[in-house]
This record gives structure tokens, sequence and C-alpha cells, in this order.
């Protein structure tokens, strides 16, 4: 039984869906004390129990503590299994997150389907733009292969939105090569909006293409609206591209009174300051990326090989993330200056 604190380093929900992915895919139970101990309130919430309940799913695991509010859960898989399933998030909570839980061990178990209900452009969360043209791609590099579509948007705080994900059985990846950063040639500015005027997304990608046009960059914007249910909304995504490739994604999720253009400055902000840095990837892949590399230094991926990256920044999310991956894969995770590591043990 491996224990996990949750109130150590980032104290967040992070320790525990790489904690369910990595259980099923390594066949061994652990135990999360403290569950979201830094957060308020503490424990278990909608999205968090969703993660535990597919988790339990895909793998026929014994569970204890699966309720609301629980500060301890306990989780003994057997084996994982292929196929398709669907979950129901609740109102607007993270069908990314819900799929970076999932994902991982359903491609090594041979692939399947994913139908997932709620939100899909949500606070603290990744947005479905961000996940299909960043991530999806970012983890091909590992052999990874998901194809997203998204029925609905479900912005916050009504939700309701519905992807629907094909995952492919885990293939042979490339060489990652992420210790330098490619040559940006170009930005994508995407502005969408749900169940609003698409006058507001035209306003946040105009406001966003002027402050990003002094950097020597081609930019293009990209608008559309999202077909919803009972939800509106806006979000924009700032796309750093490299030969047609996308390399790192800026979001900003619009707010109620908040003016659409602040909603495109606020995107554009985070693009520039990455621009700025040295970092191969954004803040938030560099933290999502850390689990493929973990299985491929594991040899769970094919021959145990090492791999890095540079990183935007080491932040206590990207810490903790390494500390969990640690606990359940034969790896070590060296962090220092802005370097990456992940290697056999």
């Amino acid at each position: 039984m491996i224990v996990l604190d949750g109130s150590e380093g980032e104290g967040g929900g992070q320790v525990l869906r790489s904690a369910l992915s990595l259980s099923i895919i390594t066949a061994q139970p652990f135990r999360l004390e403290k569950v979201r101990a830094k957060r308020r309130p503490p424990g278990l919430k909608a999205q968090h129990l969703t993660c535990v309940e597919g988790a339990a799913r895909l793998s026929d695991a014994e569970v204890e503590g699966a309720s609301i509010g629980s500060n301890t859960v306990t989780f003994r898989p057997r084996a994982a299994k292929a196929g398709a399933f669907g979950f129901h998030v609740g109102t607007a909570g993270s069908t990314n997150l819900l799929l970076h839980c999932l994902v991982y061990p359903l491609a090594l178990a041979g692939g399947g389907a994913l139908t997932l209900t709620g939100g899909s452009h949500v606070i603290a969360s990744p947005s479905f733009d961000y996940v299909a043209r960043v991530w999806a791609p970012l983890v091909r590099r590992w052999g990874f292969v998901v194809r997203l579509e998204l029925e609905l948007a479900g912005f916050f705080p009504e939700g309701g939105g519905r992807l629907w994900a094909q995952i492919e059985p885990v293939a042979r990846g490339e060489d990652p090569a992420l210790s330098t950063r490619p040559v940006v040639d170009r930005l994508v500015v995407r502005s969408v909006v749900g169940g609003l005027p698409l006058d507001i997304a035209h306003r946040q990608a105009e406001t966003a293409r002027r402050a990003l046009t002094d950097l020597g960059l081609a930019v293009e914007t990209d608008v559309e609206s999202l077909p919803v249910a009972h939800s509106r909304g806006t979000a924009v995504l700032v796309l750093a591209e490299s030969n047609g490739r996308a390399i790192a994604g800026f979001s900003a999720l619009g707010e109620r009174r908040v003016p659409a253009e602040e909603v495109g400055r606020s995107a554009a902000r985070d693009a520039r300051d990455w621009l700025r840095g040295v970092g191969a990837l954004d803040e938030h892949a560099g933290d999502q990326v850390l689990l493929p590399m973990g299985l491929a230094a594991a040899g769970l991926l094919g021959a145990a090989r090492p791999s890095r990256f540079r990183a935007q920044a080491i932040t206590d999310h990207l810490t903790t993330h390494a500390r969990v991956l640690e606990a359940f894969l034969p790896i070590r995770v060296t962090l220092q200056g802005d370097s990456v590591e992940v290697s056999p043990r």
C-alpha cells in the first residue's frame, strides 16, 4: 500500500488524479490522506469523486472513502480494461481533468472511448481548446493518440458540455526533443463564445492580436461560436506554433462584468511572458507531460529511456507531481534550475 499525504506541496487535486492513473497502470494500491488539504473546502468535490469512480470502473477497483467531502481515499485496482465509458462530471466539473486521469491507463489497456459530460471551459482547468490543440499533439510524442470532438461546450458555472474522446492503444512514440524551445514562427489567437453574440469573440481576438503585433511574428485569428446546451461564456487561447505545430498555449476565460478586451489582453500577456523566457513548454504543459515522461523512463512504453525538458517555471504543482510519480514508478525526477529530467532509477 502506497501512502500519500495530500497536504504536502501543492495540496490540490493533481495528486489524486495522477495517483489513480498510476495505481491502475502499475497495479499498486494506494491510500491518499488529507485529500486536497490546502483547498477550501478540503476533501473530495464532485469532479474529484468522478475521477475516483471513473478510475474504479476502468479497473474494477475496491474503493473506500468515495464520497463528497471525504478526506481519505483508499484505492485497490484490479486489471485495467479497454472499452467505451461514459461519465457525468457534474454541473461544471472539468471534463478535461477527468480525461487526463483516465487516458493513460485506458491507452495502455488497449484503448477505448470516453464520453464526458460537464465543463469544457472552466476556471482552474485547461480548456477544451487547449487540450485539443496543445496537450493532445504533445502526448502523441510518447505514443498516446487521442482524437477529440466537442459536441457541446460547457462554460463555468453552468457547464452542461459534452466531449467525445477516442483513445488508441499506446503506440511507439518519437523522441520528444524538448530540451530547447523550437523557433516560434506564428501565433494564433483562438477566440470562442457560447450562447453570446459573436461580436464578443471578435473583440477578444482583435485586442489580443493588437497586443502581440510588435513581437515580429505572424499573428492570425480564429473566431468561432460554439454550440451550448444552457451555459454562456467566452474564452481565448493564444497558440505559439513552430512549423505548423502548436508548442504552447495561453488561455483566458471570460467572466461576468469583465470586458471582452481584458480577456484578450490577459491571454496575450501570458503569451508575451513565455516568449520572453526560455522554457520549451508553457507552465501547464510542463506539468502535464511529466506522467508520460515517467512511464517512458519506467520502461512501460518500450525500452526505458530518460527524457528532459526546459521548464518555464518549476512550480509547486510540478514538484508535487514529481514526488507522486516517484512513489509509484522506478524513476528519478531531477529538478535543477529550469531543467526537468526524468530518468530510470
